[in-house]
């Protein structure tokens, strides 16, 4: 697919792991039909400021901002975000200032979540942060910092929430790739991936780039703050985007995009039990650090999926997007719940 005459750079610690989940395949063998056989893409592993998926779609965008002579980049996300973390160590990493807006979209008071995980390791890494509330125009609030940057003389690249348009998701594409090449070295069928869906780039540039490819495996998203309807609207819409940027939107069909958004529960980066339990099960097992936001609410759906039999006799790959860094701002909620 030439993704090179995109001028990533690269940084990432790539490819990541993709491991079996011995423990928790055998914890999640109960249905009648077995259960699947779990393995794990470790996109927690990609090496910027503690890692996670957001790391292979700034080598895409980095490598645009650069090309465009830019000296500041400028993002946006909730208070806990793994992807204003990740912006904020590669733009300390290369040089550029940084400027991100955090929105409060929990109403969430406690001093653990508003000072400590990802927004201390923002303020670690020499970013400029600003808090807004929750509901706020988030495009605008870009745009203004943007204006007042090139106002003063800088040079801003305004990346979105997630890095996910069409150039932050050529990092999943590049992940599909990467995944498939793993799974054939070792002899491994894949019936289907099963990763978060938030931002929608990392689902849309996985589904975009098999498509492309010509892999036929499905992925599953579990949603973690939109309806089903909207989540997958926004995942097919960067998909096809995504794949005609690549010269084969014709690849992409809208059955290709599936988004299970039953596991929210009470809102975006609100933590129930079945989270907490999910986090622990992960753990206990296998050693796995999932994050309550993300990768817990996506695991929490796994589990459930499981338990009905959904997966039986299949061969799953979790992708895991990282997060484990937001687990620390969240102690509060956790306390009394982890024996």
């Amino acid at each position: 697919m030439h993704l090179a005459r995109f001028n990533p750079v690269r940084f990432a610690h790539l490819p990541t792991p993709l491991e079996p989940l011995p423990r928790l395949t055998a914890a999640l063998s109960t249905s009648p039909g077995g259960g699947p056989d779990l393995w794990i893409k470790r996109d927690d592993c990609t090496g910027l400021a503690g890692g996670g998926n957001k790391t292979r779609k700034l080598e895409y965008l980095l490598g645009d901002a650069l090309a465009n002579d830019a000296d500041t980049l400028i993002t946006q996300g909730a208070t806990q975000s793994n992807h204003v973390r990740q912006t904020a160590a590669v733009a300390a990493k290369f040089g550029l200032a940084c400027e991100v807006i955090l929105e409060d979209r929990t109403g969430s008071n406690a001093a653990d979540y508003r000072m400590n995980g990802n927004v201390l390791l923002d303020e670690l890494v020499g970013a400029k942060v600003r808090h807004v509330p929750g509901g706020t125009d988030m495009n605008a609030a870009l745009a203004e910092v943007a204006a007042e940057v090139a106002g003063k003389g800088g040079r801003p690249y305004v990346i979105p929430g997630g890095g996910s348009n069409v150039i932050g998701a050529l990092g999943y594409v590049e992940c599909a790739m990467e995944l498939v090449a793993q799974a054939n070295d070792i002899g491994l069928e894949i019936d289907r991936i099963v990763t978060a869906t938030g931002s929608a780039g990392t689902h849309a540039g996985l589904v975009a780039g098999l498509a492309v490819m010509g892999a036929d495996i499905p992925v599953l998203g579990i949603g973690v703050r939109a309806p089903k309807e909207q989540q997958e609207a926004n995942v097919f819409k960067l998909a096809v985007e995504t794949a005609d940027l690549l010269g084969h939107k014709d690849r992409m069909t809208r059955e290709m995009v599936v988004a299970d958004c039953s596991y929210v529960g009470a809102g975006y980066g609100l933590v129930d039990d079945e989270v907490i339990a999910a986090l622990k099960l992960a753990a206990r097992t296998d050693g796995i650090l999932l994050d309550p936001v993300y990768t817990g609410k996506a695991m929490k759906g796994l589990i459930a999926l499981a338990g009905k039999g959904a997966f039986d006799g299949e061969t799953v790959v979790f992708l895991h997007t990282g997060g484990a860094q937001g687990l620390f701002g969240y102690q509060s909620v956790m306390e009394g719940k982890l024996s």
